[in-house]
């Protein structure tokens, strides 16, 4: 987790929020999904640009399993593009203010709180990604909307990110004597696995064209962030959440393939609004129920339960214990889009890969490229004409089974003749290393499958198809 962000005081938050403009059926909304691409480094090097996606994908790792939570309509059905890029995300584009303003959102299902750069003074430190000049990335005006304004010290949405007694940290807005509190709702500062953001809340419209508008959307503008060159919208379970907000019964995605980075082919999202709560599956999907986690610190995770996990037709003999968690919520899987590559526990991940070794003992460990690429094991396949690697499957509870496509967990590195797992793991041993989820299924694993979050009916769905 990065510290640089504690350079920027919160001081400076208040007195540039003291120059805002601001007053103290079935339908689906659909909207583009693409792979984004920002790599954590200038390097062109494709060994470099791995290595940089398996330390993220470690660090969000650590970010969840060491979570510090923040303590009658009609129906309609929303669609919207969603982009690939390179750093490891896929982004949406959204329109937020009156006119509207349309910005980039890294879709995350990790987290709740939605953001956007905000103001000609944001600063985005150690953001000099390729492609990414940090003075010219795309910013929320909040002096060009007529819809917004501040969100108070006594608003219950201040209550989301704050808790209840979030007036006491208000002046002159706790006790008898506070009726005429006029305070803003305090600055936020929200850390993720290799970066953080800051800021102040905003309730701005969110604008689906041409006729779809939810008026008041909890929205932060960042003043400040470290490595968050784009904005992020937040799909966890938290009431400040997209999904939570909207009251959707739920949403879907299909993610394109990764070899469609930084290209114009995206996907469709599709947000279900609605108080109907239809129990029909869609034909071909298999699901699997989700579940809280005991630990009121995970509640705002997507887990799941994974029963088994085989490769070829070994089964790994994992711990029950692992799978789910206990009364300190240690344990479990949890889904998210905001992870590039499946993190597993250090115990679960050398049961499989080792059983990966095993039975593909004919092939040479490439160690060089496992050195500088992160990511291991990785085999020299040079000279065999034809690769032979074991199936990968996940069985989740209720029957589910997710056959990865060979793609999705072994994928060739640097030149033709070396592949590597798609798997990271940490440093960590033992029971004292354990905190949070054991399993963390990242978006390279979810490549080309149609993925159906069922609010309403509390379940997870999957189906293998070709998003582009």
């Amino acid at each position: 987790m990065d510290s640089s962000l504690p350079f920027f005081s919160f001081v400076s938050f208040l007195i540039i929020s003291a120059t805002f403009p601001f007053a103290a059926t079935s339908d689906t909304i659909k909207v583009s999904l693409s792979p984004s691409h920002h790599h954590h480094s200038s390097s062109s090097d494709p060994y470099q640009i791995l290595n940089n996606l398996a330390t993220s994908s470690v660090a969000r790792a650590h970010h969840l399993k060491h979570h510090n939570p923040k303590t009658n309509i009609t129906s309609s059905l929303l669609k919207t593009p969603l982009f690939p890029h390179g750093y490891g995300g896929y982004t949406v584009s959204l329109s937020f203010g009156t006119p509207p303003q349309t910005l980039s959102f890294i879709m995350d299902t990790g987290s709740s709180l939605s953001w956007f750069p905000c103001t000609s003074r944001y600063l985005c430190s150690q953001c000099a990604f390729p492609n990414v000049d940090p003075s010219k990335i795309p910013t929320f005006s909040p002096n060009l909307s007529s819809s917004g304004k501040l969100v108070g010290c006594r608003n219950p949405k201040c209550n989301w990110l704050f808790g209840p007694n979030v007036e006491s940290r208000c002046q002159d807005c706790d006790g008898p004597t506070s009726k005429n509190c006029n305070q803003t709702c305090p600055p936020y500062l929200i850390q993720y696995g290799l970066g953080s953001t800051g800021g102040l809340l905003l309730l701005e419209n969110l604008v689906f064209p041409p006729h779809k508008t939810f008026q008041d959307f909890l929205v932060g503008c960042s003043i400040v962030s470290n490595r968050q060159p784009a904005g992020i919208v937040g799909f966890g379970r938290s009431p400040e959440s997209l999904p939570s907000q909207l009251h959707l019964n739920k949403f879907s995605y299909c993610l394109v393939s990764r070899r469609f980075d930084d290209t114009k082919v995206s996907s469709n999202m599709l947000l279900e609004t609605g108080s109907g709560s239809n129990d029909t599956k869609i034909p071909g999907l298999g699901y699997t129920p989700f579940y809280k986690n005991p630990n009121p610190a995970f509640h705002e995770f997507y887990y799941v339960t994974i029963r088994k996990i085989l490769v070829g037709n070994k089964q790994v003999k994992v711990p029950n214990s692992t799978f789910v968690p206990g009364p300190d919520g240690n344990g479990g899987t949890v889904v998210d889009s905001g992870s590039t590559f499946t993190f597993m526990e250090r115990p679960v991940f050398e049961l499989v890969s080792k059983e990966f070794e095993k039975q593909m003992g004919n092939y040479s460990r490439a160690r060089e490229v496992e050195n500088i690429s992160g990511l291991a094991p990785c085999f020299n396949v040079s000279g065999h004409r034809l690769m032979d690697v074991p199936e990968m499957s996940f069985y989740f509870n209720g029957g589910a089974k997710m056959g990865l496509p060979l793609a999705n967990y072994f994928s060739i590195v640097g030149d033709d003749n070396v592949v590597c797992l798609m798997i990271v793991t940490d440093k960590g041993v033992g029971e004292g290393a354990r905190s949070g989820p054991a399993i963390i299924l990242g978006n390279f694993q979810q490549q080309n499958y149609y993925i159906e979050f069922d609010l309403a009916n509390n379940r997870f769905g999957f189906a293998k198809r070709n998003c582009a």
